[in-house]
């Protein structure tokens, strides 16, 4: 069994709040025998576009050096599910990019968000891509001593076709840190997440910003894991916190046996 922690968190302009309850979980998750611990999207910042821009760093910035610091000293994994990485040569916009951690502090793999959440609803409009540069490559599998693990974030769960080509270069269990909207979550999160699992027979795990942000904009929360067959495994409740899942790969085996779907290779 491998037990993920998934972080929720209610993130705010404060950079050095939220930085502080970021880090003020890794040992509870780590006392729990956690094996990774993941953090939503933007657990860091969610605010200003110009105070965006001034808290974003390389990816070999201090932030994320405190944290590879901090994998090392807990031997965990860390996903930091996106930060704000600057972009080189844009005074404009960053990158949103999630940051998996090795045990021993090592950067495993980074991932830039593909998918860009632009819309206009009836209570909101939002244009993700006025401040954010999309990335330029598919979402990565990454080998690790727990599974071979899937990155993605937040608005790409509505493109089944990436999560088709995660499944077929291998990956066994997909994060997917999100900062959904109240409404469109209320409509689509849980939903949209047990269909990724089922219909690729991986386990997907989903921690979630929740609450009010500020006097504009509320996500949805209901961190999430699922299971193969499309169960829900924890689902947090209310604010910032952790909850627990375990996985079992040999029982992702028996799913992918006994109901073979011939997704692995297209067909």
């Amino acid at each position: 069994m491998v037990k993920l922690a998934l972080a929720q968190t209610t993130s705010t302009d404060d950079f050095a709040r939220n930085l502080a309850v970021a880090e003020a979980m890794i040992p509870a998750a780590a006392a729990a025998g956690a094996d990774i611990l993941a953090y939503p999207e933007v657990f860091l910042f969610i605010g200003a576009r110009a105070r965006k821009l001034e808290i974003a760093e390389p990816l070999d910035g201090p932030t994320v050096s405190r944290f590879r610091e901090a994998a090392t000293r807990f031997g965990m994994l860390l996903l930091l599910g996106s930060i704000h990485e600057k972009a080189e040569g844009q005074d404009s916009r960053v990158y949103n990019t999630a940051v998996l951690i090795g045990r021993d502090g090592e950067i495993l793999s980074t991932y830039r968000k593909l998918k860009l959440f632009d819309v206009a609803l009836p209570h909101l409009s939002i244009r993700e891509s006025d401040t954010i540069v999309p990335g330029d490559a598919p979402p990565p599998v990454v080998a690790t001593d727990i599974a071979r693990i899937g990155l993605s974030i937040c608005f790409d769960l509505r493109y089944p076709a990436l999560y088709q080509d995660l499944r077929r270069r291998g990956a066994e269990l997909v994060f997917v840190p999100s900062n959904f909207t109240a409404r469109t979550g209320e409509a689509h999160w849980s939903v949209l997440l047990r269909a990724r699992a089922i219909e690729n027979q991986f386990y997907v795990a989903a921690p979630a910003q929740a609450g009010q942000h500020n006097p504009e904009y509320r996500s949805f929360g209901h961190t999430l894991a699922v299971d193969p067959w499309g169960r829900v495994l924890c689902e947090a409740a209310g604010g910032p916190g952790l909850v627990f899942a375990d996985i079992d790969l040999a029982y992702l085996q028996k799913v992918r046996a006994e109901l073979p779907m011939g997704v692995a290779d297209g067909s």
